[in-house]
């Protein structure tokens, strides 16, 4: 069946933000899709808010929107663009929410536009859990007994019939929000209220409790003639009661019996027919009884899901791309796998090693959050890992998470009392496999283990393997006493040197010149997608300790790229995207492209984006694995993040090149004695500062500077650790945590610019020009960290003699530094005065959004220069001059943390960005805040309590707001300073008076649409922090700061007067180059 012809533009709705349950990989999926679709001449029409991908660069589609993936956006671009066909199942739920509200509208309908891949009766027979339900009882699967609520009476009454434990499911949701479970009435009762507020459609499915079963999961597609395929089976190693995304999975599934996995994936297919996803992928849940063997359906998303981007890069199999070719006409066996390509897309692949993926959490960043995991995610990101054994591959994953571990085994994770290890094994959390092996030391038996965690024996044994090897190695005493035997044993169960040398008390170095001398060196796989049954032609590796080598080394010159590894707060999908560039960059200069990272979510460990592509740890060892292997020119570390950075130094000495800005310099700026000498040289201002290295000295120091102080370690990323000490009893315990978050280096203690502008800048330098393309002026006051405050671009308050001398610094600093590639300053204004903060010799994370709003692409120049091309040779010679305004918003994932104040600071919280770009800054901040999911409103009221020393600055605010047709409540104290000057407002009473109705009634009622409300202190009142919390439960915008509050209101007001209208990049870089 040819493709169609009937059709000739196609939107492609992206999934916006990067939010906990919805990450990069719908990145990895879009640009995927529009590759697939545009070569075969179809023109891409794409709609995204998120600037930070590469499916929103100018060269992925033919139009490419950045604006709110909203319904009013969507409107305004079909009515622009007139596209022929929508395709919403490659962005995530996001995509697929618009996609239904849309269509719900008349939108598609009114502009004869068809939904393509999955149309909405498909969707809504599978996000609708009473369609759902009915659907497959029809066709005879089995399920959960369960009754779909659109009441909390509803549901207390489906509660009654089929009794506790309880799951509840919101339907339209993505990564399990709004979901529970319940044990008891009172639990029930707040998951049902919060479910169905969570609900786009106001529905819950109240399902019976499969807790402790087993959880599988088959990814599948299907095409126009019927013909489906399971692409790969995936297991939970927790048990049901754990979202998939926060559990440790693997690939294939270990524990199903071949009878279990025929009558799966018979029920998948019969699944995805009766739903009726007629072309492209999706995503099918099972449970099943271990004692029973029961099989019961959970869930299906009729879309790519976060599991197909694992799904693929654990088989080589192109999940999006192939999804994509379904959706325009072709059938499977019409596609060759461009893998083999010998055999065509119907061949069901087939993988001999095993896969295992690990998420990554960050409770560090929530202090107070509750870390149980349960069927609502809570984890930023996550690793992948391959090896040809379960416990190869989990012990690689657990180095690729990053978090300083080298196996299993972290210094101060694991409780030594028994009975609150015994209790960390009953409840999920993010360290119970730390404490499984704990347990397993201690002499607990696999069947103890099992009746705790309910998890497999099958895994617990494998866990218990590792454990029996430990205690081998540690026997032997020292890296003399290994033989060879074990030595290769060890590594082929995924010991790293590192965890070795540990374990004999030896240095890593040691055992791996030990290693090397025995002959035992890593070896290189290929991910082949069929087992070695055909050739493959992408070079894709991974590693293990055989003695066949199946890697590829090219005849080209070669540069490594170290990636960004697993997506954590700090370091995310921006260095993916810069990675990717360098990539393209270094092709298309004619080198090979050598690509290394762990993250399965990413555009980067796509198959075709590098020459060749290593899935593994980013580490010392495994990176001169590879370096051994392919003897690159050079490495790149300066775009993939701290990760890669960390790495520069150890690789210099082991005597690998480092491309771009030398070691050296890139000490300088992170080593905070070495980065104050700097800025003394060249006669720059810094706030007052000095060092510790410990709490006595950290105390004297903040006392001659005076309160309030910022503490920063160093080497750290996202802001860990660094705090504002308002007086001395806080201090002893944050100077702890900066010394923890960075052993080995003192802290630096800055005097606190209070009420300073904070200011980003972005340059490129080749060693002899400086090219600045971004000056970003933080919307926020000083002391938010720059990942979390948004940002305008160009400054829209700055005199332009301020950002004259900004820019004159930031050049002085680079010649100085001698920089090569990329490099971000922060800078404070304090009373027209300049201090600089900090410098990064590196990407940032703001290099997308710069790039985005300015058209010049800053990560692909960088690569060209650290290559050995002056900006000169490639044209670049004049910093951008943007013709709109551009503004940065941070998403902030406070929705799933409850019980954490929703306010920000110096350490970072945001999981992902936004932007919004008009002709006006209001116009821009109002885009950037529906892209945020924060929209502001036309009409109702707006509450506003603020601190007394924002009283005054307060009232212009109110003025405007009202002036914007807002009414104003506002606490006694708010109240009666508006009054006085001339602003009406409502009293609303304070919690701590009990008298209703209150702020709470009125924000649970409806009757609150915008929610102003500064923090008092340091440390918060109570009330406050209630008051910000049902804020956040109820999805009102929050402003906690006068800066915000003001540019919202000038916002709201722009709104009113102007008319929305869109712009495609394309169109403004043509306007920003004329």
């Amino acid at each position: 069946m040819p493709k169609r012809t009937d059709i000739r533009k196609i939107l492609i709705i992206g999934s916006g933000p990067i939010v906990i349950g919805q990450a990069c990989e719908f990145d990895y999926s879009g640009t995927q899709a529009c590759k697939a679709i545009r070569e075969e001449g179809y023109e891409i029409v794409l709609l995204n808010s998120n600037p930070a991908t590469i499916m929103t660069d100018p060269s992925v589609a033919d139009r490419t929107y950045v604006e709110p993936v909203t319904v009013q956006a969507l409107r305004a671009i079909i009515e622009r663009e007139r596209p022929d066909a929508l395709l919403a199942t490659l962005g995530g739920q996001t995509a697929l929410n618009t996609a239904v509200q849309a269509w719900e509208a008349g939108v598609l309908q009114e502009f004869g536009v068809e939904m393509i891949g999955a149309d909405y009766d498909a969707i809504k027979r599978a996000e609708d859990r009473d369609l759902f339900r009915t659907a497959l009882q029809e066709i005879g699967i089995d399920l959960p007994r369960s009754r779909a609520v659109y009441s909390l009476a509803e549901a207390q009454e489906a509660a009654a019939g089929i009794g506790f434990p309880l799951v509840v499911r919101p339907s339209f949701t993505l990564g399990g929000t709004g979901g529970g479970i319940a044990y008891n009435h009172e639990e029930f009762k707040r998951a049902a209220e919060f479910g169905l507020e969570a609900s786009m459609v106001g529905e819950v499915l109240i399902e019976e409790s499969v807790i402790g079963w087993k959880e599988f999961e088959l990814e599948v597609m299907r095409d126009r003639r019927d013909n489906a395929v399971i692409i790969c089976s995936i297991e939970n190693v927790d048990p049901m009661g754990v979202h998939t995304g926060d559990s440790i999975t693997v690939a294939p599934a270990q524990t199903l019996t071949d009878r279990q996995y025929q009558e799966m994936r018979n029920a998948a297919i019969a699944i995805i027919r009766k739903v009726g996803v007629e072309t492209g992928g999706a995503n099918v849940q099972f449970a099943v009884d271990p004692r029973t063997g029961r099989m019961v359906a959970i869930e299906m998303n009729p879309r790519v899901s976060r599991s197909s981007a694992l799904a693929s890069k654990a088989t080589g199999f192109p999940i999006a791309r192939l999804a994509a070719k379904l959706a325009v006409g072709y059938t499977l066996d019409e596609i060759p796998n461009d893998i083999t390509r010998e055999t065509p897309a119907c061949f069901e692949p087939s993988i001999d090693y095993c896969v295992v993926k690990i998420p990554r959490f960050a409770f560090e960043k929530f202090p107070g959050a509750d870390d149980t995991l349960h069927i609502s995610m809570k984890s930023v990101g996550e690793a992948m890992a391959i090896g040809r054994t379960f416990t190869e591959a989990l012990q690689k994953g657990l180095r690729s998470l990053e978090t300083g571990a080298a196996g299993l085994h972290a210094d101060g994770e694991v409780p030594s009392d028994p009975e609150q290890l015994r209790a960390l094994l009953v409840r999920p959390n993010p360290k119970r496999l730390l404490c499984l092996a704990h347990a397993f030391r201690a002499g607990m038996g696999v069947e103890e283990a099992a009746e705790r965690t309910q998890i497999d024996p099958w895994f617990l044994h494998q866990v218990r393997r590792i454990v029996d090897q430990e205690r081998e190695l540690a026997e032997c005493g020292s890296v003399g006493g290994l033989d060879r035997a074990l030595l290769r044993s060890a590594k082929r169960n995924g010991f790293s040197d590192r965890r070795i040398a540990e374990l004999t008390h030896s240095e890593e170095a040691a055992v791996r010149a030990r290693r090397l001398d025995d002959g035992l060196a890593a070896v290189y796989k290929l991910v082949d997608t069929c087992a070695a049954e055909f050739e493959a032609r992408t070079p894709y590796f991974y590693s293990t300790y055989e003695d066949e080598d199946e890697s590829r080394p090219g005849d080209r010159p070669a540069v490594l790229i170290i990636g960004g590894g697993p997506n954590r707060i700090g370091q995310g999908i921006e260095f993916d995207y810069c990675c990717v560039h360098a990539a393209l960059a270094l092709r298309d200069l004619g080198y090979d492209a050598v690509m290394v990272n762990s993250n399965p979510e990413t555009v980067s460990t796509d198959y075709d984006t590098a020459t060749r592509l290593y899935f593994e740890p980013l580490t010392l060892e495994d990176l001169l694995n590879i370096v051994d292997r392919e003897r690159p020119q050079g490495v790149i570390v300066q775009l993939g993040g701290q990760t890669p950075l960390n790495l520069a130094v150890p690789l210099a000495r082991a005597g690998v090149r480092i491309l771009g800005t030398s070691h050296e310099a890139i000490d300088r700026a992170e080593d905070r004695e070495l980065f104050r000498e700097l800025v003394r040289k060249l006669g720059l201002r810094q706030p007052p500062s000095d060092m510790a290295a410990g709490y006595e000295e950290a105390l004297a120091v903040a006392r001659r500077l005076g309160y309030p102080v910022l503490v920063r370690p160093s080497y750290v990323l996202g802001g860990r650790a660094m705090v504002i000490a308002w007086a001395e009893e806080q201090l002893e315990k944050i100077v702890a945590d900066a010394l923890a978050a960075a052993p080995g280096h003192p802290v630096l203690i800055d005097k606190f610019l209070d009420d300073a502008t904070e200011v980003d800048v972005d340059a490129v330098a080749d060693g002899t020009d400086v090219i600045v393309a971004g000056v970003m002026e933080h919307i926020e006051a000083a002391g938010i960290h720059s990942g979390d405050s948004a940002m305008v671009l160009p400054p829209h308050s700055l005199p332009d003699g301020i950002v004259a001398e900004i820019k004159d610094q930031t050049r002085r600093l680079a010649l100085e530094l001698n920089v090569v590639g990329l490099m971000n300053v922060q800078y404070a204004v304090c009373k027209g005065i300049v201090h600089i903060l900090e410098i990064n010799p590196r990407a940032s994370r703001t290099v997308p959004f710069v790039s985005k709003a300015t058209g010049m692409p800053l990560a692909r120049i960088a690569t060209q220069v650290m290559a050995g091309r002056t900006l000169r040779e490639l044209g670049v010679t004049a910093d951008p001059r943007p013709r709109c305004r551009s503004v940065k918003e941070s998403v902030l994932p406070f929705a799933r943390f409850p019980s954490v104040d929703p306010i920000l600071g110096p350490e970072m919280k945001s999981t992902g960005e936004v932007m919004g770009i008009d002709t006006s800054f209001p116009l821009a901040f109002a885009k950037s805040q529906m892209a945020a999911g924060q929209p502001l409103p036309h009409a109702g009221n707006v509450f506003i309590s603020v601190k007394d020393a924002d009283k005054d600055r307060i009232v212009p605010v109110a003025r405007l707001l009202r002036s914007a047709g807002l009414a104003v409540l506002a606490t006694e104290g708010t109240a009666a300073r508006l009054e006085a000057a001339g602003v009406p407002a409502e009293v609303v009473p304070k919690l701590a008076e009990q008298r209703r109705p209150g702020i709470l009634d009125r924000i649970r009622s409806g009757e609150v649409q915008l929610l102003v409300n500064t923090p008092s202190g340091p440390i918060p009142r109570a009330d406050e922090v209630t008051i910000r919390a049902a804020a956040v439960t109820y999805g009102l915008p929050l402003l906690t700061t006068i800066a915000a509050a003001q540019a919202a209101a000038e916002a709201i007001r722009a709104l009113k007067e102007g008319e929305f209208r869109v712009r495609c990049l394309q169109e403004l870089h043509d306007l920003a180059a004329g």
